[in-house]
């Protein structure tokens, strides 16, 4: 007789979770991590929607578009404004469905298929204590002795390294291969991912990363730490926002549509501050966390629209790709 209740338990709890929805979201591998934002969010949108979220970590454009309309994402979070185009143009994303005329960005955002979730401006991260006196300007930058070294990441395999190669080429326009050739000797090396580049940083490896204006905000917050800053260059920052958007085949409509309105949720706006390290996209700065009003500022942003950015984006990589190579 026990054998036969306890076959019925599993047999009830097996159905209990078949009964269970799942949406699946694709997302990027720092998006995922145990410092990331995605376990806060998971718990919180699972508290809501009575369903299992499941977020696959990896690649999100390229393996979306390898699995094509077979794909069993039903969401995919951490796409950015750089590559929006191509992810138009594939036809895999149905409209976000969500009201974004109070977004608190600092351009006006109109899109229906892309939903913002949060943005920054790339920036060169530095140690007070290692460097007094950092570059003032993307020029002084460029004519630092050699000696300084810098890490980046690959614009072929990140979102910040190709931020990087379109900033350079927002700055310098037909200039943009001199520039790197300029910037070349001072390069340690370039990791495919922001994580290596910035445990280079953190581990006294080099005096300078590729990363955020946020980025200092965790030292702040997280550590105390007043030490990490952002050089910040009149010749302006490069914007980018990263986005969401349902997949237009997903099985969970309704779950989709659910997790993009919980998006723009004040208590997911308010997770993303601190579990993400970037400015929410619908979030007054009066509840930014404190760290976030301490940090450094650009007053100008650069910007390219998904067209712009599509049209220059091999011409920003080979300029870049040469100039390394020598």
């Amino acid at each position: 007789m026990k054998a036969l209740a306890f076959a019925a338990g599993l047999m009830t709890a097996s159905a209990a979770l078949a009964e269970t929805p799942v949406l699946t979201v694709y997302a990027p591998d720092y998006f995922t991590s145990e410092w990331g934002p995605g376990p806060a969010i998971e718990t919180g949108f699972e508290a809501q929607c009575g369903c299992d979220l499941q977020f696959k970590p990896g690649d999100l454009l390229p393996r979306l578009l390898l699995e094509g309309q077979q794909t069993d994402a039903d969401a995919v979070i951490g796409l950015n404004t750089d590559v929006t185009k191509q992810a138009r143009e594939s036809g895999l994303f149905a409209p976000h469905g969500q009201d974004t005329s109070d977004l608190t960005l600092p351009i006006a955002w109109t899109d229906e298929v892309f939903l913002p979730f949060n943005y920054g401006h790339t920036a060169f991260i530095y140690n007070t204590e290692r460097m007094a006196d950092a570059p003032a300007s993307f020029d002084a930058l460029l004519n630092a002795p050699d000696d300084l070294k810098i890490v980046i990441q690959d614009p072929r395999s990140s979102i910040s390294g190709l931020a990087l190669v379109l900033w350079v080429k927002a700055v310098y326009g037909d200039k943009a291969e001199e520039a790197w050739t300029k910037l070349a000797p001072k390069i340690l090396t370039v990791t495919k991912g922001w994580s290596e580049s910035y445990g280079l940083f953190t581990d006294g490896e080099a005096d300078m990363v590729l990363s955020y204006t946020t980025s200092p905000a965790y030292h702040i917050i997280a550590e105390e730490d007043r030490t990490k800053k952002a050089a910040i260059f009149p010749e302006g920052h490069y914007f980018m926002v990263e986005l969401a958007a349902k997949i237009a085949g997903t099985d969970q409509p309704e779950l989709a549509d659910a997790f993009m309105a919980y998006i723009l949720s004040e208590e997911f706006q308010t997770m993303i501050a601190t579990g993400n390290w970037s400015f929410p996209a619908k979030l007054d700065s009066s509840k930014w966390p404190e760290g976030f009003k301490e940090l450094n500022l650009p007053e100008k942003a650069l910007y390219y629209s998904e067209d712009e950015a599509a049209a220059l984006r091999d011409e920003a990589v080979e300029e870049w790709r040469r100039a390394l190579s020598q």
